[in-house]
């Protein structure tokens, strides 16, 4: 698959996702001829049934929400809070575990230095590996290896663990995280999160920082008709933060 190229924005605020812009690309309002996806950003195009568009090009979250997926990935909402909270900045090195499709992995390495991600799974490390190179990624490596056994890479800056029993990881993660550096869990159930917490208590090298639940409201604004959306995005995981001592 092809990363998206163009967008074409419809007028009644519709948009349309070109991911071959060397051919004319054909949609329910028409065609869109090659020329045409050639114009500079914020052109308008008209089809060949004179349906009247604008052509911009694509933000890094559109194209990343374009990429193949494989298992559930975390939400933006998700994803966010973990740069946020953690400062994941350009001179971060960051492990993730449990690639998936890479969506986090991709999101992490569009904001930190390094990211170092771990998949167990040969099917799910292709599809990851893959959607890294589409992406362009040069500062992001998709590996394959088991987190529960080891880590080989040490003085993490942040490792963010999205795999079912999170807890067996931990002697991996004590081993590879700098003093100061930051735990993040990501778990959809809070039995797994529970878990997770009582096992760190027990051995007493992290402090736990907070525990949350994120609630996206998306509402409706059209004139005076302000409203929420009937469809919600509601609980899509948890996210515990830790900091080793």
């Amino acid at each position: 698959m092809k990363k998206i190229e163009r967008v074409l924005v419809c007028e009644d605020g519709r948009l349309l996702y070109v991911r071959d812009a060397s051919r004319d690309y054909h949609c329910q309002f028409g065609v869109v001829r090659r020329e045409q996806l050639e114009l500079p950003d914020g052109s308008e195009i008209t089809t060949n049934t004179g349906v009247k568009m604008r052509i911009i090009s694509p933000s890094f979250s559109e194209q990343l929400r374009g990429i193949v997926r494989a298992p559930q990935a975390p939400l933006f909402k998700d994803m966010a809070a973990i740069v946020a909270e953690t400062g994941i900045g350009r001179e971060s090195f960051v492990i993730d575990a449990g690639a998936g499709s890479g969506m986090q992995a991709c999101f992490l390495a569009r904001h930190a230095g390094r990211v170092i991600s771990y998949e167990i799974r040969e099917d799910f490390f292709k599809v990851a590996s893959e959607n890294a190179r589409m992406l362009g990624l040069d500062n992001l490596e998709i590996k394959r290896g088991n987190i529960y056994e080891r880590i080989e890479e040490k003085n993490a800056d942040v490792i963010t663990l999205d795999v079912p029993e999170p807890w067996l990881a931990l002697e991996s993660v004590e081993s590879s995280l700098k003093p100061g550096g930051f735990l993040v869990v990501y778990n959809p159930t809070i039995v797994q999160i529970m878990n997770v917490a009582s096992e760190i208590k027990k051995r007493g090298s992290f402090v736990h920082i907070k525990t949350i639940e994120i609630i996206e409201r998306e509402w409706n604004v059209e004139g005076l008709r302000v409203r929420p959306k009937s469809q919600q995005v509601g609980h899509s995981g948890f996210l515990s933060f830790y900091r080793k001592i």
